[in-house]
């Protein structure tokens, strides 16, 4: 099919459902640390980390650091596993995580700097868009 300018239409290749969402778990890693390193320049913010304080977190023990690696691990590994996991599987740890990541940055926006909220929104807008590919998964016909 040829535009009306009489150029040949540009080529679109069909993407895959798994580097889709490997590609949206790459892009929400990257707002998580675009939200964190940007969070650095707040006033005191500095001082507090000095102090061993996570904000809402509190002090920094081995626990809380241990937690919240823990938290962001998994969308880390998610990159890897939507690509590696059997569709069942990789479709429904789509579906919880995306939905569990979107509530959790609900519930952490509240209050934070315009900044904040803004990736959180992007943030959101991704981890819902992951939920939505994996809730559209493409089937095969039956045979």
């Amino acid at each position: 099919m040829s535009m009306p300018t009489g150029k040949p239409a540009l080529e679109d290749a069909r993407v895959n459902v798994k580097i889709k969402l490997s590609a949206l778990w790459a892009s929400v890693m990257f707002c998580y640390v675009y939200g964190d390193y940007f969070g650095l320049y707040g006033k005191g913010k500095l001082a507090e980390m000095m102090d061993g304080r996570i904000g809402p977190l509190g002090e920094a023990t081995q626990s809380v650091l241990v937690g919240v690696s823990a938290m962001m691990a998994v969308p880390s590994v998610m990159v890897f596993l939507s690509l590696a996991l059997t569709p069942m599987l990789n479709r429904w740890l789509n579906l919880l995580l995306g939905l569990g990541y979107s509530a959790i940055m609900l519930l952490t926006m509240r209050g934070a700097p315009t900044f904040y909220v803004f990736l959180g929104v992007v943030e959101v807008l991704i981890t819902l868009t992951i939920v939505w590919h994996a809730w559209t998964w493409p089937r095969r016909p039956a045979s």
